[in-house]
């Protein structure tokens, strides 16, 4: 079942328009008012593709005549040479949205295929694979909506929804204890995570009772051991594997029997997936 796109996609087509029209189109402006055209957007690799309702809203806002057919939805794979979409309406309006819906496309696509490969790669174990914070300034919930296309789950979305201790917060708060003691004080309905770089932090945070455990850079051998102290302590808390993820280690994390894994390439490093629209001007 698929997400639902956020409710700030509007707002970011808005200003993506915005940054991109200026004071208006002077290009397109050469095209007569009453020209009509044609044309299919057409991938050139494998993905998965997202960013639809982003594409959409994008032609919408510039004229509701233009019209898009789609021979795939957000989370269904596309293969190279595949057509997207066919769009026929005013042309001035389709050059004016091309960049903006493919600047879109390009870049939720990319983010929904990476968490793909990264999801299949764990095909078979009980491990799930998160995002992080480390998204596109004005894009998070775009990019998140996308790791839900790509199979993978959110992590918080912001410093909102949950607390996250990490160790300037451990420092400022004198330990770990301390740490989590504070948290469910101010915030008791707030799912609570605390960072540790080592299984004697780990055994620390599991007497504290947090709700999760991220185990920072740990090596396989010790996100083992991890597991079992965690399993053998009265009531395990659930276990997040970070830092130092590719492709190449993910699933030997996984196997360890950590609940999470969480991965910021899949919103940091993206490459945009290569997408084309061939227009054709002939029929008006």
């Amino acid at each position: 079942m698929l997400p639902e796109p956020p409710t700030d996609l509007s707002s970011q087509v808005e200003a993506a328009l915005r940054e991109d029209i200026g004071s208006g189109d002077v290009t397109a402006a050469l095209v007569p008012a009453a020209q009509q055209v044609r044309g299919n957007l057409l991938t050139r690799e494998d993905a998965v593709l997202c960013g639809r309702p982003w594409a959409e809203e994008t032609f919408r806002r510039l004229d509701p005549r233009v019209q898009l057919t789609w021979y795939a939805g957000d989370g269904d794979p596309i293969a190279a040479r595949q057509v997207v979409f066919a769009i026929t309406g005013p042309a001035r309006a389709v050059l004016t949205g091309e960049r903006t819906a493919l600047n879109f496309l390009q870049l939720l696509s990319a983010t929904a295929t990476a968490t793909r490969r990264f999801v299949e790669a764990i095909a078979g174990t009980t491990c799930r694979i998160l995002d992080t914070r480390k998204t596109l300034p004005g894009l998070r919930t775009a990019q998140k909506y996308a790791v839900l296309c790509g199979g993978g789950d959110n992590h918080r979305m912001g410093l909102y929804d949950r607390v996250l201790i990490k160790e300037n917060h451990v420092a400022a708060a004198g330990s770990i204890t301390g740490a989590i003691e504070a948290a469910r004080r101010t915030a008791p309905a707030v799912t609570v995570e605390v960072e540790v770089e080592s299984l004697g932090e780990l055994t620390e945070a599991l007497n504290a009772r947090p709700d999760i455990v991220m185990l920072d850079d740990f090596s396989l051998q010790d996100l083992a051991a991890a597991v079992r102290l965690n399993r053998a302590h009265g009531a395990p808390v659930k276990l997040e594997a970070s830092g130092s993820v590719s492709l190449e280690t993910v699933r030997a994390i996984a196997a360890t029997g950590v609940d999470y894994v969480s991965v910021g390439a899949l919103t940091k490093h993206v490459r945009a997936i290569d997408l084309s629209l061939r227009l054709d001007f002939s029929g008006g």
